[in-house]
């Protein structure tokens, strides 16, 4: 399954190449969410690779949505993450695929076709980029690069505010505007942590397994045990992981407390 997984995800990163600064077509899926004819070429191509090996599985895309068969496998597709990167012509976008059985994420692969990066983890297994096996780093809270993404949505003004309290107590921070980026960053040790607000299954799914499998965590913001349906995420090397859950703790209790 690892290798049809790594063959869709080639494939598909191929159809983004050749189309990067040819965009067509661009339609709005929500308020600011955009859609182009690439994201659907992109996933018609990795559903169409699956279905023709494993027609009876479950499928869940970012554009089509579920594809429900009942199985216990359940393939979740993310065919362009870093869509706006993308359309506005910024080299940062990468596909990611993961599959599901019963529940667990068994396997995930990101491909970040652009600077020819393929990242690919198994349950148990271990996390390679590149065919190397990767590791996160060791860094600590006071030399870690952060990567903190709180999204353009209502609740933007509690969540920099969060990003207020750990400015002071890290290195520095960075922005990329793809999960698939952050979470292979984060995973071959390249970033020490990772919050991320707003996220939908497809967009982390395969990255999450990545991390833990490259020796890393990830959790809720509470600190809670992760499960692909949380939009909002702490992913790290785990040295400081636990610093950083009680330090939103506390911002989140003393937030409610000043409304």
């Amino acid at each position: 399954m690892i290798e049809l997984a790594i063959s869709a995800a080639k494939e598909a990163g191929k159809i983004l190449l050749e189309n990067f600064g040819k965009i067509e077509q661009v339609d709005r899926k929500g308020e600011r969410e955009l859609v182009s004819n690439v994201d659907l070429a992109s996933e018609k191509k990795i559903i169409d690779m699956i279905k023709s090996k494993y027609p009876d599985h479950d499928i869940l895309c970012e554009e089509s949505g579920l594809q429900e068969r009942a199985s216990d496998y359940r393939w979740i597709i993310d065919p362009m993450d870093g869509t706006h990167n993308y359309i506005y012509g910024i080299n940062m976008f990468g596909v990611s695929i993961a599959l599901e059985y019963k529940g667990e994420i068994i396997l995930g692969v990101i491909n970040l076709p652009y600077s020819n990066e393929l990242y690919w983890a198994e349950k148990g297994k271990g996390a390679y980029f590149n065919d190397e096996r990767i590791y996160v780093s060791k860094r600590g809270m006071k030399n870690a690069l952060a990567i903190y993404d709180s999204g353009l949505y209502k609740e933007t003004t509690h969540r920099t505010g969060f990003l207020a309290n750990i400015v002071g107590k890290i290195f520095n921070i960075r922005v990329f505007g793809a999960s698939t980026r952050h979470l292979t960053y984060v995973a071959r040790g390249s970033a020490d942590l990772q919050i991320e607000y707003g996220d939908k299954p497809w967009d982390f799914a395969a990255g999450g397994l990545l991390v833990e499998e490259a020796g890393g965590k990830i959790t809720q913001l509470d600190g809670s045990k992760w499960n692909i349906y949380v939009e909002s995420y702490i992913s790290s090397n785990g040295v400081f992981h636990d610093e950083i859950v009680d330090l939103y703790k506390n911002y989140a209790e003393q937030s409610l407390k000043d409304q």
